[in-house]
């Protein structure tokens, strides 16, 4: 196992030490001299016509010092989406207007329509109360498909219809995928549904405006994974504060899995009002807010159909999937459904030709964008459950049709636009068989039975494309943001460095693992390294973390930053060893002249660019300090295998998980404990969706399940200890690192593999069931066995 603080060492996470002292400062923490508070009024209803807003008593009221409506946003611009989406007859998108304070009408449930800004958060609350609003309620539309009937309430008047887009992909594809569905052996078609669901993060979102008026500056501080993309979306098109004007601060974040990417109206409001009340304006989002103001996840549902030949090889793969976007567009919603979906539908098999539609719709619910995965484990859930109804149909081990459709030469072009540069799922299936002990699946199942349970084992594989990138592709796909990632590396007399990127952490162990990389290229003891984020007054513009992309681009940025420095200090020591740049080795923070005994410390290298008495000045500046962008060429391409085994209650249909078992490949590691973490965290999200959670709304757009009384998310007693492993590595051949990124593969894998086991449960007890939508609660199992 490597050394302590080197690539590879599982060292323990350094930010742990003052998260688990309560010494971490969140959002929440800041509190700046004289600030307000402000409490929004929120919309009662999914849909209605807002024919006033009477906020005279409000103003009223003790410690109120303005109430804002949506008339004070005439003049502001909405909130933009950062992603537009061409439709497959060469259209752009629906792209309706997103304001920062309702005018006109009211979309969503907790669509905001006031504002109350006070100097206590309890005075706030009561002004609030006293506004009187007239709604017309209009009808709601929740379902998707029938917000596509010709006679269904409009959400967006403006609008056409409540249709987005109509997506095609590849539209040049889809004559040759019928013709081969016309002539194949056999055709399995499965219908599904992925549930809406909520993101949940611990930390519920902050937003702090401030203003200084002798400078003309505006400050946000906000629970943000991307705080450059804030500042840029923010102030270049809502409120028109140039960028050297606006700084935004994101401090340590608690949680995201994608629902803190997105631009979002609190911030622009506190931001706006703190410069018109000349006074910090705060707002803390309660946990009921959250379940109807942050965005959601997923919402697909999809008909999948497989074509396979006498000889079981996958021919063809169609699908035709329903996406909810909600009221309006969250900042990337468009490509999650499209580019982050529809490109990885090839999975792991070589399956020639395939064809994907999305209708993209408009409805009366809260936004959908991204959640942990993003679209990848939309296409995976499709994908694994078709391939394992296919193999019961056919009678053939699920394992073995997997096996024998596989991709196993590499780089591999699939027919969705994207090239798989390295891989080995046969590979991983082999050590995920070795892992889960397949072997003895036969007595566990004996032995269940014995104690008059069901017992099923589901596996599927998954791929998916991390580090999103690069940005001349992303840009023609209809990216409104550049995907590159950025470093500086500032190097101090005394040898220490600090590394400034654009990169945010929120839970992945940055201050951990980025260090590692860096004092590993150097060879010093990580604790020489510090790393610096989440402010974009004092880091070089970047795009932020999701995506699983912190180490595959933002890392890769360190490395070219890192390797300026090193070059420079090569000279340097040359210089002082009087030696050719050329000769000079750096190994063990020890500079040595190849081949000989001669050599100068790291120290003493980084104080004569400090201190340039013995110095080459003529050839270079002072200093050491370098700043590098990375633009990647490729995605990155994680994958593996993953088993899970339950045991059902045919009494009850309470499904009890036994066993998951997840074999994964991510490139070369950093740091596997840290990779441990990231993968236990994403199957037990994987295991929330498939057996416990959904966002549930009523024919009138009313969240049913919107607290957590009524919203089931997995408690520790519902998931097993795992096994995991990554040792099946192959390097990414297209980055500097060779790593793949593993932050969303737990809750790509885990979904298909618990359904899978379900059904397999069920099927095996002599039950005719092929499919059942997620969760899989007790009174949806035990509806399927009473068929």
């Amino acid at each position: 196992m490597p050394a302590d603080g080197s690539i590879g060492a599982p060292d323990k996470r350094r930010e742990d030490v003052r998260f688990l002292t309560g010494k971490g400062r969140y959002t929440d923490d800041i509190n700046v001299n004289g600030q307000l508070y402000v409490h929004f009024l929120r919309s009662p209803v999914a849909h209605g016509r807002l024919n006033g807003v009477d906020t005279e008593a409000a103003r009223a009221m003790p410690g109120v010092v303005r109430v804002f409506t949506g008339d004070d946003f005439a003049d502001v611009g909405g909130l933009p989406c950062g992603w537009q989406v061409t439709d497959r007859h060469g259209d752009p998108m629906q792209e309706p207007a997103h304001p920062v304070l309702a005018r006109g009408k009211v979309r969503h449930v907790g669509d905001p329509i006031a504002a109350v800004v006070a100097e206590t958060l309890n005075q706030a609350r009561d002004a609030a109360e006293t506004i009187e609003v007239d709604i017309e309620e209009l009808p709601a539309v929740i379902d998707m498909k029938a917000a596509l009937a010709d006679d269904a309430p409009k959400v967006h008047d403006d609008l056409k219809n409540n249709l987005c887009f109509d997506w095609g992909f590849v539209e040049e594809n889809k004559a040759a995928v019928e013709e081969a569905f016309q002539k194949a052996a056999h055709v399995t078609t499965l219908e599904l549904v992925n549930q809406r669901l909520v993101a949940n993060p611990m930390e519920p979102r902050v937003a702090i405006g401030d203003y200084a008026a002798h400078s003309d500056e505006s400050t946000l501080y906000t629970t943000s994974q991307n705080p450059h993309v804030i500042r840029l979306l923010m102030g270049a098109f809502v409120l028109g504060i140039p960028e050297h004007k606006l700084r935004v601060i994101s401090p340590d974040v608690g949680g995201g899995f994608g629902s803190k990417i997105f631009h979002y109206a609190e911030e622009a409001f506190c931001t706006f009002a703190a410069k018109q009340l000349r006074r910090p304006v705060k707002w803390t989002s309660s946990r009921s807010e959250a379940f109807i103001t942050d965005c959601h996840g997923r919402d697909h549902v999809t008909t999948i159909q497989l074509a396979l030949d006498a000889e079981n090889n996958f021919t063809a793969l169609r699908t035709d999937t329903h996406a909810n976007m909600g009221a309006y567009l969250s900042t990337f919603a468009p490509s999650v459904p499209t580019w982050l979906h529809g490109v990885l539908m090839a999975g792991n098999y070589k399956t020639p030709l395939i064809y994907v539609n999305v209708k993209a719709v408009f409805t009366n619910t809260v936004p959908v964008d991204a959640y942990r995965g993003a679209g990848r484990p939309e296409a995976t859930y499709q994908l694994e459950r078709v391939i394992d109804k296919a193999a019961r149909e056919l009678g053939v081990d699920p394992i073995a049709l997997r096996r024998q459709n596989f991709i196993t030469q590499f780089p591999y072009a699939t027919p969705v636009a994207v090239e798989y540069d390295t891989g080995d799922y046969v590979a991983t299936m082999d050590k995920l068989e070795e892992i889960a002990d397949l072997s003895g699946f036969e007595k566990r199942l004996a032995e269940s039975k014995a104690r008059g349970k069901l017992r099923g084992l589901g596996v599927n594989c998954y791929i998916e494309a991390c580090g999103i990138a690069p940005s001349n592709l992303v840009g023609q796909l209809g990216a409104r943001a550049g995907l590159y990632e950025s470093a500086t590396v500032r190097v101090n007399a005394t040898g220490g460095l600090v590394v400034m990127t654009g990169s945010h952490s929120h839970g992945q162990g940055h201050e951990t693992a980025f260090p590692q990389v860096v004092a590993g290229m150097i060879g010093i003891d990580p604790s020489m390294v510090e790393i610096v984020h989440g402010d974009t007054a004092n880091t070089p513009m970047g795009m932020g973390t999701y995506g699983s992309r912190s180490l595959a681009v933002g890392g890769s940025a360190m490395v070219r930053a890192t390797e300026k420095i090193i070059a420079k200090a090569k000279k340097i020591a040359a210089h002082l060893l009087e030696a050719s740049d050329g000769d000079i080795e750096l190994k063990d923070g020890q500079f040595t002249v190849a081949g000989t005994d001669k050599s100068v410390a790291w120290g003493d290298v980084t104080l004569a660019a400090y201190v340039p008495h013995n110095y080459p000045l003529e050839d270079l500046e002072p200093g050491l300090e370098e700043t590098a962008f990375y633009d990647p060429a490729n995605f990155t391409y994680p994958a593996g295998a993953y088993a899970c085994e339950v045991e059902v209650d045919p009494e009850t249909g309470k499904v009890t998980i036994e066993r998951f078992s997840a074999a994964d490949d991510f490139g070369n590691i950093i740091n596997p404990m840290i990779v441990d973490g990231q993968v236990h965290g994403g199957i037990g999200q994987g295991i929330g969706q498939a057996l416990l959670e959904g966002a549930v709304y009523d024919e009138n757009g009313q969240l049913l399940n919107g607290s957590y009384m009524d919203y089931t998310m997995p408690r520790a007693d519902d998931v097993p200890f795992y096994a995991v492993d990554h040792s099946c590595q192959t390097p990414c051949t297209h980055n500097p690192l060779g790593v793949k990124g593993c932050g969303e593969a737990g809750a790509i894998g885990s979904p298909p593999s618990v359904v899978n086991a379900v059904v397999d449960a069920l099927v095996r007890a002599g039950h005719d069931i092929t499919h059942i939508d997620m969760p899989l609660t007790p009174s949806r199992v035990w509806s399927a066995m009473q068929g």
